[in-house]
C-alpha cells in the first residue's frame, strides 16, 4: 500500500481555496455544446422530440405557458393493454400498449411506481475490531443504469484533507444492499487505482484513488433502487454508491443545488468551515416528493467539487429531499461560469446516450438555464429557474417552491393509479 497524506488545511487556507472552488457562482465566460460534447466520451446519441407525459403530446421545443394540468384530446390506453375509448369521439383505437413488469404496471412506459427505498439498513460488520475512521473524503460515484447495460461499481478513495490526497493500492470489499432490502451480499474486490491504471467509465477519468468494479453478468441488478458500501481492508474505512436501474425511457428529473435548493449560493462554503449542513429554500422538498409520487426520479446535479458528494448527500437527506442520484463534477475544484455550462451538458448528453432525458430541469443561474436547452429539456416552461430569469433560452421563473405544489399535484400520475 502506498498512501499520500497531509493534514487538514488552516481555516483560511480552506476558506481561499473553496471560494475559489467550492461551487458554481459565477456564469462569465459561457461554453458552446461543442466544448461540452468533446468532453463526454461515450454519449454519441442523437436528440429527438420525447413525448410530454404531463400532456400526452410531443414536444417540438416550443414555450409558452404551462399546461401541464390541461387535457389532450385523444385515445388513451389502459396499462393492462386493453384499448380505450377516444373521449372526443366515442371511437376506440385498434392498437394497444403493453407495459412491461418492469414498469411496475405503469401508464407512462418505463415509469418505476414502487415508493422509493430509504436504503438506510445497517452496514455490513467492520473487517477488524479498529475503529472504522470517518476523517476521509471517500466517495462513490451514484449512477442510473438501463436494462441491458453493463453496470459498474465506481467510487474514489482519499485522504480527509481539502486536498483530497488519494489512497493507491488498497484493496476494497464490495458489498450490496439489492433493492435495499435483505442480506449484504459480498460480491468482489478491487484495487484503489494509481493515476490511468483503468480506462475511462460512464465519464469517470481514472484520476487515481479509484476503484472500477464491473458487477459480473450473474449478479446484475434488477431494476429498483440499490446500495453498494465498500469497506477498505487496511483501515475499516467505508464509501457508499447508490445504484438506480431503470427502464430506457424512464421518467426523470434533474436539479442543481446551490442557490436552487439551499437558500443562497455561496451558502456551503461557510457551512462547511462551520461543519453546518445549508439550509434548503422553502417548499422545495415538499414540490419533489409531489413529483416522485407521480413516478418520476430525482437526479441532484452540482458543480460542486468530488469531495464534497458526503455533504450533499446529507443535505439532501437532512431536509427530506427524495433519494435519488448524486453527481458532483470529478474535479478537486468544481467548475464555474462557462465550466459548469460544459459539466451539466455533459452529464444530460451521457443520461440521452442512455436513453433518458430528464422532463423537468430545476437551477438558478444561466449555466443552468444554457446546459437544460443544450439537453434538450422539453417543453421550454418544465426549466424552471428559482429567482432567476431565464431571458435567453425561455425558461420560466418561480419565487417559491410553493407555486408548484397545485400544479405539480394536478399533474397525472405516471403509474395509472
Amino acid at each position: 500500500m502506498v498512501r499520500r497524506s497531509i493534514g487538514l488545511l488552516s481555516p483560511l487556507s480552506a476558506v481561499a481555496l473553496l471560494l475559489v472552488t467550492a461551487c458554481a457562482g459565477d456564469d462569465e465566460g459561457r461554453a458552446s455544446a461543442t466544448d461540452a460534447t468533446s468532453q463526454t466520451s461515450t454519449a454519441t446519441a442523437t436528440a429527438t422530440a420525447t413525448s410530454d407525459p404531463t400532456t400526452g403530446t410531443t414536444s417540438e421545443g416550443s414555450g409558452g405557458e404551462s399546461d401541464s394540468a390541461t387535457t389532450t384530446a385523444g385515445p388513451t390506453t389502459d396499462p393492462t393493454g386493453s384499448t380505450t375509448e377516444d373521449p372526443t369521439t366515442g371511437e376506440t383505437t385498434g392498437e394497444t400498449t403493453e407495459t412491461t413488469e418492469t414498469t411496475g404496471g405503469g401508464a407512462f412506459p418505463g415509469a418505476l411506481c414502487d415508493p422509493i427505498p430509504d436504503c438506510d439498513a445497517v452496514p455490513p460488520p467492520k473487517l477488524s475490531d479498529e475503529p472504522t475512521p470517518t476523517d476521509n473524503n471517500h466517495r462513490g460515484r451514484d449512477m442510473f443504469y438501463v436494462e441491458g447495460e453493463d453496470q459498474w461499481v465506481l467510487a474514489k478513495f482519499a485522504d480527509a484533507s481539502v486536498l483530497d490526497l488519494d489512497f493507491h493500492g488498497d484493496t476494497v470489499r464490495i458489498f450490496l444492499n439489492r433493492d435495499c432490502a435483505g442480506e449484504w451480499e459480498e460480491i468482489g474486490t478491487a484495487v484503489a487505482s494509481d493515476d490511468g491504471d483503468n480506462p475511462t467509465v460512464e465519464g469517470v477519468e481514472d484520476t487515481g484513488g479509484r476503484i472500477y468494479f464491473k458487477i459480473p453478468e450473474d449478479q446484475k441488478l434488477a431494476p429498483g433502487r440499490h446500495r453498494v458500501h465498500m469497506i477498505v481492508e487496511t483501515d475499516n474505512s467505508t464509501a457508499d454508491q447508490y445504484i438506480d436501474v431503470v427502464p430506457m425511457g424512464a421518467p426523470i428529473f434533474v436539479s442543481d443545488v446551490d442557490g436552487t435548493l439551499t437558500t443562497s449560493e455561496n451558502e456551503e462554503f461557510f457551512d462547511l468551515l462551520l461543519g453546518d449542513i445549508p439550509d434548503a429554500n422553502a417548499f422545495a422538498s415538499s414540490a419533489f416528493k409531489v413529483l416522485v409520487s407521480k413516478g418520476y426520479r430525482p437526479m441532484y446535479m452540482t458543480a460542486r467539487p468530488e469531495f464534497l458528494y458526503k455533504r450533499t448527500r446529507e443535505f439532501v437527506d437532512t431536509h427530506g429531499f427524495p433519494h435519488g442520484i448524486i453527481h458532483t463534477t470529478l474535479s478537486k475544484s468544481g467548475a464555474l461560469g462557462g465550466e459548469a455550462v460544459a459539466y451539466k451538458t455533459g452529464e444530460l448528453a451521457m443520461l440521452e446516450a442512455k436513453g433518458l432525458v430528464p422532463l423537468f430541469g430545476f437551477g438558478n443561474k444561466e449555466s443552468d438555464a444554457e446546459a437544460y436547452d443544450n439537453g434538450g429539456i422539453e417543453p421550454v416552461d418544465h426549466r424552471i429557474f428559482f429567482q432567476f430569469d431565464d431571458a435567453v433560452y425561455g425558461g420560466r421563473t418561480i419565487n417559491s417552491y410553493g407555486e408548484l405544489l397545485e400544479e405539480f399535484d394536478a399533474l397525472p400520475d405516471l403509474c395509472g393509479r
